[in-house]
C-alpha cells in the first residue's frame, strides 16, 4: 500500500505542529515570565542596590569630562559578578546625557576584550564608535590606529575608552596596544579630542602583568568592588524578580535560595540572576505555575556544567595541559602538589610536541585557575617539612574531561586517561 508512508509523513508533520504550538503557547501565555530580559546580564537597571559608593566613586573621576577636561585614567578591580560593567555603563549613560544637555561634546566607546581578542578588532571598535570606518580585515593594526588618531585630530571633547577583561586581552597579545592608547594624546593637536582610559579586571594582580611604563602611563585611579553578600543578592535579585516574574510566580524562599548560592560562590550577582532566569526557564518547560527550590537545584547543575565547558573550551592550550596534569597527578590520592603537578606537565606538553614553560608559569596558571573556580589551591604546612601547596579539582571531573576532549590535540591523553592501557 504505497500511500502508507506519504499518510505517516503526514500524521508526523501534525504531530510536530501541534507540539510546535504547544512550545509556542507556553512561551507566549507563560504564567512564569513578565519579561525575561530584565534577569539578563546585560541589562542595565534605573536603580543598581549596594553600588552607590562605586557609583559616586567612578561618576568623580570622570564627570571632569564634563569640564571638557581629561578625566583621569580608571582601573577598575573586582571578582567577576560584583557589577563592575554595570556601573560603569551606568555612569556613562548617564554622563553623556548630562553633557548633551550641557552643549559639551563627550562619548564613550565599550569595548569587551574577550569577545573581541585582537587588536585589530579592538582597535576598529574604538575607530567605529567616533565614526572612523575600517573593513572588517585587510588593513595592518598600525593603519587602523592611524585611522583613529586622524578622526580624533578633527573632533573636539573627549572619548572614554573602557576596555572590559582588559587582562584577557594583555595576557594573550601583550601590553602594546595599551601603552599605544594610554600616550595617544601625545600624537594629537592642540585643541583635538582627548582620551580617557578606563580599565575593568578580575584580576586584582593585574597591574603587576604589565611594562613599567604602561602602568606609569595608566594607574592614575584605582577602584576596587567588593563581592556582594547573601543579604545583598537577595535585594537585587528582588529588584529584577518584580519586573521579570509574573505575579505569584516566584517567593522569598526561591529568591533566598538563589542568593545564597551565588554568595557561595563568591557573591557573584552575575550568577544568581543566570541561576534566577533558569529556574524560571525550566518551571516553564514544565508547565509549573510557579518556581521551586527544584527548579532551582535543577537550574544550578545545568549553569554550572556550561560554565565549567564553557570556561575550559577558551583556555589556552598551556592552561589545559596543566589542568589535565591536575587530573592525572592527583588521581591516585585525589589531590596533588606543585611539584608533581608540573612534573606530570612536562610530560603531557612533551607528548603534543609543544616546549613547556616554567614552573613559575605553571605556578601562575594554577592561579588563574583557581581564581576561574576550576582548581582549588591552598597551603599547608607540614611541619618541619615546610609549606606546600595542594591542588585538587574544583570542578567536576567528567565535565573538565569532556571539554578537554574537544581539544583535537589532547583527545587522545584525555582517553588514555580514562582508559589506560594495561
Amino acid at each position: 500500500m504505497p500511500y502508507l508512508p506519504a499518510l505517516e509523513a503526514c500524521v508526523l508533520g501534525v504531530l510536530v505542529e501541534d507540539i510546535l504550538e504547544e512550545i509556542f503557547e507556553r512561551v507566549v501565555k507563560s504564567r512564569i515570565f513578565r519579561n525575561r530580559d530584565i534577569l539578563s546580564p546585560d541589562y542595565i537597571p534605573d536603580r543598581l542596590p549596594h553600588r552607590e559608593n562605586e557609583i559616586r566613586k567612578v561618576a568623580s573621576v570622570l564627570a571632569q569630562a564634563l569640564k571638557g577636561s581629561k578625566p583621569s585614567n580608571l582601573f577598575i578591580y573586582g571578582l567577576t559578578g560584583t557589577g563592575k560593567t554595570a556601573v560603569t555603563l551606568y555612569v556613562l549613560r548617564r554622563l553623556e546625557a548630562k553633557a548633551r544637555q550641557l552643549g559639551v561634546p563627550v562619548r564613550f566607546s565599550y569595548v569587551n576584550t574577550r569577545q573581541r581578542d585582537t587588536p585589530y578588532k579592538v582597535l576598529a571598535d574604538i575607530a567605529s564608535s567616533i565614526g572612523v570606518r575600517v573593513p572588517f580585515t585587510g588593513l595592518s593594526t598600525a593603519e587602523v590606529y592611524a585611522r583613529i588618531v586622524r578622526g580624533l585630530s578633527r573632533m573636539q571633547g573627549v572619548l572614554i575608552v573602557v576596555l572590559d577583561e582588559v587582562d584577557w586581552l594583555v595576557r594573550r597579545r601583550g601590553d602594546d596596544l595599551l601603552y599605544k592608547l594610554t600616550r595617544i594624546g601625545y600624537e594629537l593637536p592642540p585643541g583635538a579630542a582627548k582620551v580617557s582610559i578606563v580599565g575593568i579586571t578580575n584580576d586584582v594582580r593585574f597591574v603587576e602583568l604589565l611594562d613599567a611604563r604602561v602602568r606609569s602611563s595608566l594607574g592614575e585611579e584605582e577602584i576596587v568592588f567588593p563581592p556582594y553578600n547573601a543579604e545583598q543578592l537577595r535585594d537585587i535579585l528582588w529588584e529584577r524578580a518584580r519586573e521579570a516574574f509574573q505575579p505569584g510566580a516566584v517567593d522569598d524562599s526561591v529568591i533566598s535560595y538563589c542568593a545564597a548560592l551565588a554568595a557561595r560562590e563568591h557573591g557573584d550577582a552575575r550568577r544568581a540572576l543566570d541561576l534566577l532566569r533558569v529556574a524560571g526557564e525550566v518551571a516553564e518547560r514544565e508547565n509549573a505555575d510557579k518556581v521551586t527550590i527544584e527548579h532551582v537545584k535543577k537550574a544550578w547543575s545545568q549553569l554550572e556544567r556550561d560554565r565549567v565547558l564553557e570556561v575550559v573550551s577558551t583556555l589556552p592550550l598551556h592552561a589545559r595541559l596543566v589542568l589535565l596534569a591536575a587530573i592525572a597527578s592527583g588521581a591516585a590520592n585525589g589531590y596533588t602538589t606543585t611539584g608533581e603537578l608540573y612534573a606530570a606537565y612536562r610530560e603531557l606538553a612533551s607528548a603534543v610536541g609543544v616546549e613547556s614553560v616554567t614552573q613559575r608559569r605553571v605556578s601562575d596558571i594554577i592561579n588563574e585557575l583557581d581564581m576561574l573556580g576550576i582548581l582549588s589551591a591552598r597551603v599547608v604546612s607540614r611541619g618541619r617539612y615546610g609549606k606546600t601547596r595542594i591542588i585538587t579539582l574544583a570542578a567536576d571531573r567528567d565535565t573538565v574531561l569532556e571539554a578537554l576532549r574537544r581539544d583535537s590535540r589532547l583527545s587522545e591523553l584525555v582517553e588514555n586517561l580514562q582508559n589506560p592501557r594495561g
